[in-house]
């Protein structure tokens, strides 16, 4: 049974209480932290609700809450738990990471792992150092047709991968950046293509080889207040010579549309959509009538979106997390593998501001960003 804690209860952390809840036979939570105390209160409720609805606990009042902190370090020195969930301000990630690394808990830490190479290397460092696990929150990983699509490139039933594209069209209005004044800063949350776009950069490098080696870009702030970009296009190309295509944006009107990951090969094609990449639109393959999943035999025309763009996977994630620790077996989202994305995205940036491609590796910070550049747009 893991003893963990959760730092951080925003926006994002409702679905680290899922998790919790679903994996409860393996992991309890033991206590939550936030400066805001009220809202780590909040949470711990949640948290015993979420424990009666899979029928963990008879019932709110039939179990002790998980402790409350304002305070992380204090937390980690009193209760020394076995892991850490951090679901913070992006750009605290890699302080919070490490000490909780140092006191000996293993981490899952929310994207992107950080906002520079150099903080990504130093937590990746740490955990290898004290021999525990770093994993990234790139739940979209273990959706069902993302899942489908892995095994199928597995198989070689693509062939040769010639490019893919990932399209995040959402909208993430005024209301959205003035509820929480970090989102859309340089020094603590980048723009929409670190904040919205990673989970879908992710997934489209991990199917085209995650080995990305040379980016060009084009970004732009059009509306939002905010200091980072709200739009932003890239071309990604690949060691075997594939290319990939961003298209990310925060603008759309008048609310979120869809996530989309289409892959094309010299043998098959695969389009998933749906609000967070969960649904499978497009599946055709050369052999399928050989393993008998022809499109009209996959496709379901009555397939949901989940109610947020979070989707389900935090829960399989986590379970995997715990896989990795019971067994030793290899994490789906390593810090390693988390850094992928991270430094795509921040080559992006680098290649908007020197108007130059960037080739791969790539060392920068969104800090950079800050110190000397302006995004072209509309300014008022």
């Amino acid at each position: 049974m893991q003893r963990t804690v959760l730092i951080g209860c925003g926006r994002i952390s409702h679905k680290h209480i899922e998790a919790f809840a679903r994996n409860a036979a393996r992991m309890q939570l033991v206590a939550l932290c936030d400066p805001l105390l009220h809202r780590a209160q909040a949470k711990a409720k949640e948290y015993l609700e979420a424990m009666v609805a899979v029928r963990a606990i008879a019932s709110v009042s039939s179990a002790a809450p998980p402790r409350v902190y304002a305070d992380y370090r204090q937390m980690l020195e009193e209760l020394k738990p076995d892991m850490a969930t951090i679901a913070t301000e992006s750009g605290y990630h890699p302080r919070i990471a490490i000490d909780c690394l140092n006191a000996g808990a293993h981490v899952i830490c929310e994207k992107p792992i950080a906002l520079s190479t150099k903080d990504a290397d130093a937590m990746i460092a740490v955990a290898k150092a004290r021999g525990r696990k770093l994993a990234l929150c790139f739940q979209n990983r273990f959706n069902a047709p993302v899942q489908k699509a892995r095994r199928a490139l597995e198989a070689g039933r693509f062939g040769k991968l010639l490019h893919g594209m990932i399209q995040v069209r959402w909208n993430r209005n005024e209301g959205y950046y003035s509820q929480a004044p970090w989102r859309g800063t340089w020094a603590l949350d980048g723009g929409t293509l670190m904040n919205q776009c990673t989970h879908g950069i992710d997934l489209l490098q991990w199917m085209m080889g995650e080995d990305a080696v040379r980016v060009q870009a084009a970004t732009r702030r059009f509306s939002r207040p905010i200091e980072a970009e709200d739009f932003g296009a890239a071309i990604i190309e690949f060691a075997s010579g594939a290319v990939g295509i961003v298209e990310g944006t925060a603008c759309v009107y008048p609310t979120n549309l869809n996530e989309t990951l289409s892959l094309f090969g010299t043998k098959g094609t695969v389009v998933i959509g749906g609000l967070a990449t969960n649904k499978l639109e497009t599946w055709r393959f050369a052999d399928a009538e050989e393993y008998g999943d022809t499109e009209d035999k996959v496709l379901d025309s009555h397939a949901k979106n989940p109610p947020s763009v979070y989707g389900y996977g935090h829960g399989d994630l986590f379970a995997d997390v715990l896989d990795s620790i019971e067994t030793g077996s290899e994490l789906l989202v390593s810090g390693e593998r988390g850094r992928k994305a991270l430094e795509i995205i921040l080559a992006i940036y680098k290649a908007q501001k020197t108007g130059l491609p960037v080739e791969l590796p790539c060392e920068y910070s969104t800090t950079e960003m800050a110190e000397s550049y302006s995004l072209p747009g509309l300014e008022g």
